[in-house]
């Protein structure tokens, strides 16, 4: 059986993380995501514990001094973070573990795990990204153009990533994900004994 790994996925606020990661997970059951604990204030419907694990500021630091978090970053006022333990859990049972994150977490990853996949999510323009934002109804006028600055910024960064995919329509950008995905589940780093795995009969996959 092949290790599994860490898939790293970012992109500007509006980008549409969230609809392409629920999208992709729906069509793969080995897909597990990996919930981040975050200090903003829950949006309406999100679940505690499922969307995020909502935390206090004083909270989230004593985790950080607890060494308890794979990365975190400060993004648009709020903290975000990802716990180590489900992540190493599930990359030890073969399961490929997807991280929805900001540049800031995606490059303190590459900095401590190289063996993650990195995928920057691209709107097809700027101007459908701000109206995106702006339907979403959750923000107001000054978070708005605060996300929509940032991203910008954020933009810069592409370069450090392994792939790209551009979200025009949403059941294209999980193929093109997918197809990264069986890519790299053939990587003859994932696999401890290729050989001999083939000599025993055994399953590779």
């Amino acid at each position: 059986m092949s290790k599994g790994f860490l898939l790293v996925l970012s992109g500007p606020s509006g980008s549409g993380k969230g609809t392409v990661s629920e999208a992709l997970m729906a069509k793969n059951e080995e897909v597990k995501f990996s919930t981040s604990v975050t200090t903003r204030k829950p949006r309406v419907m999100e679940v505690d514990g499922e969307n995020y694990f909502f935390k206090t500021e004083e909270e989230f630091k004593e985790m950080v001094k607890n060494d308890e978090l794979l990365e975190y970053a400060h993004v648009h006022t709020n903290y975000y973070g990802t716990p180590k333990e489900f992540v190493f859990q599930e990359i030890e049972k073969g399961e490929i573990v997807l991280l929805e994150i900001d540049v800031q977490g995606a490059l303190q990853i590459k900095e401590k795990y190289k063996e993650a996949v990195f995928i920057f999510l691209l709107p097809p323009t700027m101007e459908e990204l701000k109206q995106r934002i702006v339907n979403r109804g959750t923000e107001s006028e000054k978070d708005i153009e605060t996300r929509f600055s940032n991203a910008f910024k954020e933009l810069d960064f592409v370069g450090e990533y392994d792939y790209f995919v551009v979200n025009d329509k949403v059941e294209q950008a999980v193929l093109d994900i997918e197809n990264i995905i069986a890519a790299e589940k053939l990587r003859v780093k994932r696999y401890k004994d290729i050989k001999k795995d083939i000599v025993e009969r055994r399953s590779i996959r």
